[in-house]
């Protein structure tokens, strides 16, 4: 089901797809962050990692009543600090779309699924 907004020229409805193509966007913008990962259980102990073609697929929205949940699932960059990769998205995450969309965002969960060496 798609949120409504109203304004003053009418009703603007955003996909829940939408919201999670802009919060995995914004996230790939952040510093230490390898990539999307997918929702699924990790194949073999190996988390896979999703190219730009398929952010939604790392990122889910939920809602509960008025309130505005993210799940990301992500790849980090080793040598990184995680729990400062995990804050600076969660902020980036918040911040973007209170800006873009204009949503009050209540919780950006963030769920690390693996640690991959950059070459």
């Amino acid at each position: 089901m798609p949120l409504q907004l109203s304004t003053e020229l009418g009703k603007v409805l955003i996909t829940d797809e939408c919201i999670a193509v802009i919060a995995g966007s914004a996230a790939l913008e952040c510093y230490g962050l390898v990539g999307m990962a997918s929702r699924k259980q990790l194949k073999d102990g190996i988390a896979e990692l999703l190219g730009r073609d398929n952010l939604s697929r790392g990122v889910e929205v939920r809602r509960d009543n008025d309130s505005l949940h993210i799940d990301l699932h992500i790849i980090v960059s080793y040598g990184t600090k995680i729990s400062e990769v995990a804050h600076n998205i969660q902020t980036k995450v918040q911040y973007v779309l209170n800006d873009v969309i204009g949503l009050e965002v209540d919780l950006v969960n963030i769920y690390v699924q693996g640690v991959r060496v950059l070459k």
